[in-house]
C-alpha cells in the first residue's frame, strides 16, 4: 500500500489518541482507504487487548501489529471529519465502540471491542455494550417508523449503589435531562427505562466516565425495547399528589384539563410517582378523578402520553358525556380501529397527528373521511377546519313516545299466553325442568343462539358459548346440524343442561307475530340471572319465539323453540329485578269480605289489575292507605312494570 495523502487528524477519547490516514491502494491506483491508528496514553496493548480486525466487504484488511503498542483500524463509518467516501455502517459514528472485532480469516462478528474494559466484566450483557453511534441505529430511525422508542437501560453491578448517588452522577455527566422510569434491581444488576431516545443515547455515552469510591468504573448499557409493562402501585398519598396535580393543569373557565406529558410532570417526578397513562392502572386512577370532579369538561389533551390504546379511555363517553375536544396527537396510535373505541363522544375538534395510523392513509381526503365517519360533528381535525359536516341523524328535543310493551292482538291470546308462560317459567326456574315434557310436542325443535361477542363477553356466558348454533359464526354445515336438538326428549334434555336460572317477569314483554286457529306464534323477551350468581352486573338478556299449537288441555303445545342469550345492557342492568315479582306459580288463597270490597277499590285507584292490586295489599298486610302511600313512591321512580296495568 503507498500512501497517497496523510492527513492527521485526531480525536481524543478518554485515555485513546487516534489518528485517521487517507491513503492510496496498490492493488488498485484509483482506490484509497481510510486507516485509523488508536493508541492508549496510560500503557499500551498487551497481547490480551490485541486482536486480528477485519473490514466490511470490498475495502480490504487491516492486520493489528501486535508487538507494538499501535493498532491500526479502518474507519467504517462516515464522521463529520473523515476524508473519502465510505460505506454508511450500521451504526454511525466513530467511537471505538462502533467498531466490530472481526475474524480475519473468516470475517466473522466477534465480540465488540471496548478499551480498557476489565476481563472480569466481558461476561453478561457484553454484546448488549453500545457506544454513542447507536443512537441513530436505537432511536430516530424507531422513532420515526412509530416502533420501538423506549430504551433499557442496565448498570452492571448497579445494586451495590446508593440509588441516589448513581442518578446524580450520572445526570451531571449527562448533557440532556432523563427522567428514569421504574428504577429497579434485577441481581446485581440495575434497570430502568426511558423514552427519549436522544436523553438515551447521551446516557449510553458516560459508560466508565463514572467513577466510584473504590475507583471501579460504572458502566452503562442500552438496549432498545418495547414499551415495558411496569406494574407502578399508586398509593394512597401518590393519588392525592396526582389529584392535586390534575387541579393546576384544569382550566376552569374553559373547562379544560392538559395532561400532556403528564409523565414528566415535576410535581409528580418530585416524589418518584410514575405517571404512565398507558397502564391500566395509572389511567384508572386519572379517569376516576375526572369522574369525581370534574364530569362537566369539554376539552381533554392527552398528547405525548405513548397511549396506544384507547380502551381505557372509552370510559370517559358515559362520565364524561359532553366532551368536545380531544388532543391525542404525538401518541402511538398504530391503528385507526382504535377510534372505534371512543366514536361515542360527540366530538367538534379531534387531533391525531403525529400518530403511526396516520401513514396508513394514501391521502388527506382517505383520512379525514375515515375520522368524519367516527365522529360526524367534527369541524376541526388536526387543527384544520373542514366543511360543515352533513348530518342525518335527527336531533330533538321532544319527548319520545313510551314503550307501548305487549302486543297481545286480543284479550283471549293475552290469557292464552299468560297463563302458559306462568307455568312455564314456574317449572323452568324450579331447577328441575323435566316436567316441561309435557310443553313439547314429540318431534319438536330448539336451538340456542349468543350475537358475535368479544373474548371478555363470552367469558360472562361460557356456559352458553359451546352450544350456540350462530350460523353467521359457524362455517361447518355439519354442526349446523348437530346443534339443533330434535324431538321432545333432546329438547328438555339439553334444557336440564343449562344452568339453574331466575327469570325477572317484571321484564317479560310479548310480541304475537303469527296466529290462526291451528297456530301461535310469540316473541317473549326480558333479563334473567343464573340462580348461583348473585352479583347484578351478571344479569343476562334473552329473546325467545315459541311456534305452538293447540293442546288438548285448551293449552299450547310448543314445536318449535328459539333461545337467544346475550349480555344484558346498563339500562337493563339497573332495572332489572327492581321491584318484587308476583310469584310465576299463581296461587289465589281465599279472600276475607272485607279484603274482596278493598281490592276492586284499590284497583280502581292505583289503575292496576287486580292480580297486582292484590299484591300491592297483601305486601303492605292490607292497608289500604300504607298500600298507596307506597304505590306512589315506586310508581314516581319508575318501578312499577307497564304488564301491572294490563287488564
Amino acid at each position: 500500500m503507498s500512501r497517497l495523502k496523510m492527513t492527521r487528524h485526531r480525536e481524543w477519547y478518554p485515555n485513546l489518541s487516534v489518528i485517521t490516514r487517507v491513503c492510496e491502494s496498490s492493488s488498485d491506483p484509483s482506490g484509497s482507504s481510510v486507516v485509523r491508528e488508536v493508541w492508549s496514553t496510560e500503557s499500551s496493548f498487551t497481547d490480551h487487548d490485541g486482536r486480528w480486525l477485519g473490514v466490511r466487504g470490498g475495502w480490504g484488511s487491516i492486520k493489528a501489529r501486535l508487538h507494538s503498542g499501535t493498532v491500526r483500524l479502518q474507519h467504517r463509518g462516515a464522521a463529520p471529519e473523515s476524508f473519502g467516501p465510505v460505506p454508511r455502517s450500521r451504526f454511525q459514528g466513530g467511537s471505538v465502540c462502533d467498531v466490530s472485532v472481526m475474524n480475519n480469516q473468516y470475517g466473522k462478528s466477534q465480540h465488540r471491542f471496548i478499551p480498557y474494559d476489565r476481563p472480569g466484566q466481558r461476561g453478561e450483557g457484553w454484546m448488549d455494550k453500545i457506544g454513542g453511534g447507536n443512537a441513530h441505529r436505537f432511536g430516530a430511525e424507531d422513532a420515526e417508523r412509530g416502533g420501538k422508542n423506549w430504551f433499557k437501560i442496565t448498570i452492571p453491578h448497579g445494586k451495590k449503589y446508593d440509588k441516589k448517588w448513581l442518578l446524580t452522577s450520572l445526570q451531571n455527566l449527562c448533557p440532556i435531562a432523563f427522567i428514569p422510569l421504574h428504577y429497579s434491581t434485577e441481581g446485581h444488576k440495575v434497570n430502568f427505562y426511558l423514552e427519549d431516545a436522544a436523553a438515551a443515547s447521551a446516557l449510553c455515552k458516560l459508560t466508565h466516565r463514572v467513577t466510584d469510591s473504590e475507583g471501579n468504573r460504572v458502566a452503562v448499557l442500552m438496549n432498545s425495547c418495547s414499551i415495558p409493562v411496569l406494574k407502578t402501585e399508586l398509593k394512597p398519598q401518590d393519588l392525592e399528589r396526582l389529584k392535586q396535580c390534575m387541579s393546576k393543569r384544569f382550566d376552569g373557565s374553559q373547562k379544560s384539563l392538559d395532561l400532556n406529558s403528564i409523565r414528566t410532570d415535576p410535581d409528580l417526578v418530585s416524589h418518584n410517582i410514575e405517571m404512565i397513562l398507558n397502564q391500566e392502572n395509572c389511567m384508572q386512577a386519572v379517569i376516576k378523578i375526572i369522574q369525581e370532579n370534574i364530569p362537566e369538561l369539554l376539552c381533554l389533551n392527552l398528547s405525548n402520553n405513548k397511549l396506544c390504546k384507547l380502551t381505557d379511555i372509552a370510559e370517559l363517553v358515559d362520565k364524561v358525556p359532553n366532551l368536545q375536544s380531544l388532543n391525542l396527537s404525538h401518541n402511538e396510535l398504530k391503528s385507526e380501529q382504535e377510534l372505534d373505541k371512543v366514536k361515542g363522544f360527540k366530538l367538534v375538534e379531534l387531533w391525531l397527528d403525529r400518530n403511526p395510523l396516520c401513514d396508513d392513509f394514501k391521502d388527506q381526503t382517505t383520512y379525514i373521511s375515515a375520522v368524519q365517519e367516527r365522529f360526524p360533528r367534527l369541524l376541526r381535525l388536526d387543527g384544520h377546519m373542514l366543511p360543515p359536516p352533513i348530518c342525518f341523524d335527527v336531533e330533538t328535543h321532544t319527548n319520545i313516545p313510551a314503550c307501548k310493551g305487549s302486543h297481545f292482538v286480543s284479550n283471549e291470546i293475552q290469557g292464552l299466553i299468560q297463563h302458559f308462560l306462568q307455568h312455564y317459567y314456574c317449572v323452568y326456574d324450579s331447577g328441575d325442568r323435566q316436567p316441561l315434557l309435557e310443553a313439547y310436542h314429540s318431534d319438536a325443535c330448539f336451538s340456542l343462539s349468543l350475537p358475535s361477542i368479544n373474548h371478555l363477553s363470552r367469558c360472562r356466558l361460557k356456559n352458553y358459548y359451546e352450544h350456540s348454533r350462530n350460523i353467521k359464526n359457524i362455517k361447518d354445515p355439519s354442526a349446523w346440524f348437530h346443534l339443533l336438538k330434535r324431538s321432545r326428549l333432546a329438547v328438555v334434555a339439553f334444557l336440564n343442561e343449562l344452568p339453574k336460572t331466575q327469570h325477572d317477569m317484571n321484564s317479560v314483554n310479548v310480541d304475537v307475530n303469527t296466529y290462526s286457529r291451528t297456530l301461535l306464534a310469540f316473541t317473549v323477551s326480558g333479563v334473567f340471572k343464573e340462580a348461583d350468581d348473585k352479583l347484578k352486573e351478571r344479569v343476562k338478556a334473552f329473546s325467545r319465539v315459541f311456534i305452538t299449537v293447540p293442546a288438548r288441555n285448551s293449552g299450547l303445545c310448543i314445536v318449535n323453540d328459539e333461545l337467544f342469550v346475550r349480555n344484558a345492557t346498563s339500562e337493563e342492568i339497573r332495572s332489572a329485578f327492581a321491584a318484587p315479582a308476583p310469584s310465576n306459580c299463581p296461587v289465589l288463597p281465599t279472600l276475607m269480605p272485607s279484603q274482596q270490597e278493598m281490592l276492586p277499590a284499590f284497583s280502581q285507584m292505583s289503575g292496576m289489575n287486580l292480580e297486582w292490586s292484590q299484591k300491592c295489599l297483601q305486601d303492605n298486610a292490607w292497608d289500604f292507605n300504607r298500600a298507596a302511600q307506597i304505590f306512589s313512591e315506586l310508581k314516581a321512580q319508575g318501578k312499577i312494570p307497564e304488564a301491572a296495568f294490563i287488564k
